[in-house]
């Protein structure tokens, strides 16, 4: 077992009136590495309109659907290397979809990933041990093994 952690810090920068009636900030910091790593955090637009939430901060769905990705990845790699495959690069567009459950409520209900790998060494994977190596490292995937929400996996061609 290891312990991971994060800190998230918001600040109240309009006036308590405005908090009341929902017209405030939703900009904060996470903070990673024991305060090494600072990221900008904030609602997304799509939930808050702007001028509450920021653009160019990281939302909880993006990150959400950045971890599923690159934890798929990590183990994609790791069992990649194991079969004596060498990958020499890796470009995943992720997509996560925000929208209401079986009981209405709002959540992540689908998160795709579109691998693109390209394949180095003298041995190059079939499309079935490429399928293989997804479905092993989903099942691998420790965030993946923590949700609820369905995870495809969409693979591109590789090379």
């Amino acid at each position: 077992m290891s312990l991971h952690r994060a800190q998230v810090v918001w600040k109240l920068e309009t006036s308590e009136k405005a908090f009341a009636s929902g017209h405030y900030e939703r900009a904060h910091t996470l903070i990673f590495a024991e305060g090494r790593r600072r990221v900008p955090g904030s609602a997304s637009p799509s939930v808050v309109p702007p001028p509450f939430s920021l653009a160019d901060a990281l939302d909880p769905e993006a990150a959400f659907t950045g971890a599923l990705s690159a934890c798929h990845m990590l183990w994609l790699l790791d069992l990649a290397r194991r079969d004596g495959f060498v990958v020499v690069a890796y470009d995943d567009e992720a997509e996560g979809v925000l929208g209401p459950d079986g009981q209405g409520r709002m959540c992540m209900t689908r998160v795709t990933l579109r691998p693109r790998i390209r394949w180095g060494g003298a041995r190059h994977p079939t499309a079935e041990e490429v399928e293989d190596l997804h479905f092993r490292a989903h099942e691998q995937c420790f965030i993946a093994n923590s949700v609820k929400t369905a995870i495809v996996v969409d693979s591109r061609p590789t090379d």
